[in-house]
């Protein structure tokens, strides 16, 4: 049966990253997809990035299990920035999504152990401590990301409706 002319069909696995536009962490999923995309090739069927609002950050991987007999399409929340208390590492990421599509797939440094955060990245704290140390925050998970368009005087009119920041998000 053919998928009709309005509806997409879905490529599995599909890994659907929801992220708040009133945080501004568009840029921020984009860097996980394509970190995500840069590791599994086509082993990952499409990445999605799905806007929302009140401090939203998951991510959430459907898929159809590889091992034992059950043919059923499969999803799992594999990161929620509530529940975890915040970002997640790239590393840790990866290592989540790999051992539910490709267990027996070798990440290379991506497979050393867990740091001492279980894997919660605090970008916002580590950049804060590298600006005040002097140094550009390169330790960190996931690269300070920053909006275009936005200057030293603030958001541009057109971003000024989005530029809020919702009550989750503080």
């Amino acid at each position: 049966m053919d998928t009709p002319p309005h509806q997409a069909a879905v490529h599995l696995p599909r890994v659907a990253i929801t992220f708040c536009t009133q945080c501004r962490w568009m840029l921020r999923a984009a860097y996980f997809g394509q970190e995500l995309l840069s590791t599994f090739g086509t082993s990952i069927g499409e990445i999605a990035l799905i806007p929302g609002t009140g401090g939203l950050f998951t991510v959430r991987l459907t898929y159809k299990p590889t091992t034992g007999t059950d043919d059923k399409v499969k999803q799992v929340l594999i990161w929620d920035r509530k529940t975890e208390g915040g970002f997640p590492e790239t590393k840790i990421l990866k290592q989540l999504i790999r051992n539910h599509i490709e267990p027996e797939k070798k990440l290379g440094h991506s497979d050393g152990p867990a740091s001492a955060n279980k894997g919660v990245a605090k970008t916002e704290a580590r950049a804060d401590t590298a600006e005040s140390n002097g140094g550009d925050g390169a330790g960190a998970a996931a690269p300070e990301i920053t909006t275009s368009g936005a200057t030293d005087a603030g958001p541009s009119a057109a971003d000024q409706s989005s530029a809020q920041e919702c009550e989750d998000c503080k």
